[in-house]
């Protein structure tokens, strides 16, 4: 029995640290350009190919600076922020009321209309620039922040209505009904009992649309034509084309658009494993 024993022993210790190694490989690859990108941001350009070590001998902090001030990031990081933002904040809550009323109630079309929704994410994102850029010019909404939030809420909705409604049918119909004998209203429900629930599925709509519309780069330049309006891939771009030579710089600029995504992307994920622990747990 004992052999046996130490047999299992081995063979779950090795497999483990085989599983451990490759998660090991996986997460040096993906962080490997993510370093070699800040390294660079912190050389000159004279050393960027010839200094091989693993940290720069010399910093150079000022790349930010240049980049921030010479690159007119300041102006285009706001405008980013304030369309993340918003697009974000308009596409839980309306997602949240989507969701909930498919979810839990009953009326003629539900069916229909929330098919409608899933059909659209079968349409490529570029298939729907066309329609979304006639609309907004009939709207006179073009070189508009308006309208270029109004559109990309539009591109996250299909997807964040599907999730929640995935989390609010399977709450428990005990839930609602003690949460109505107390007296309270649909919208007290969903802002009391089925928000609080969907929490894990939030925090990854909010994950998935920050880096889609954080990343977005062709509907901005379609509906935005002032630079002051920018956002920050835009601004990136064409920073890019002026200083592509001037390599430490243009991966100052690059780090400064990666760090506030990659922020909310590591937030964002301690929440989830929280969340679904909390659940297991419960459960």
């Amino acid at each position: 029995m004992n052999i046996f024993n130490s047999r299992y022993v081995l063979e779950r210790v090795a497999k483990n640290t085989a599983v451990h190694i490759f998660l090991m490989a996986a997460a040096a690859a993906c962080l490997l350009p993510l370093f070699w990108m800040i390294r660079s941001s912190l050389m000159s350009n004279a050393t960027i190919f010839t200094d091989q070590a693993l940290f720069p001998h010399e910093f150079n902090a000022g790349n930010y600076a240049t980049a921030w001030v010479r690159g007119n990031f300041s102006v285009y990081f706001l405008n980013s922020v304030l369309y993340t933002v918003s697009v974000v904040a308009g596409i839980v809550m309306i997602a949240s009321l989507a969701a909930f009323a498919f979810s839990r109630l009953r009326f003629p079309g539900r069916d229909v209309l929330f098919y409608m929704f899933v059909a659209a994410m079968m349409i490529p994102l570029p298939g729907s620039f066309v329609p979304l850029f006639v609309m907004m010019s009939k709207l006179h909404l073009t070189n508009s922040p308006l309208g270029y939030i109004l559109c990309m809420i539009n591109v996250g909705l299909p997807l964040s209505i599907l999730l929640l409604k995935t989390f609010f049918d399977k709450m428990p119909q005990d839930l609602e009904d003690a949460a109505r004998i107390d007296g309270c209203s649909r919208v007290q429900i969903l802002w009391h009992v089925a928000l609080p629930l969907a929490r894990p599925a939030i925090a990854v709509i909010v994950m998935y649309n920050t880096l889609n519309v954080w990343n977005e780069f062709i509907l901005a330049n379609l509906l935005l034509n002032d630079k002051s309006l920018m956002p920050l891939q835009t601004g990136l771009m064409a920073f890019a084309g002026t200083h592509q030579v001037d390599y430490p710089v243009l991966m100052a600029g690059l780090t400064i658009t990666a760090i506030p995504v990659v922020a909310v992307y590591v937030f964002m994920q301690k929440h989830i494993v929280k969340e679904l622990w909390t659940g297991v747990l419960v459960g």
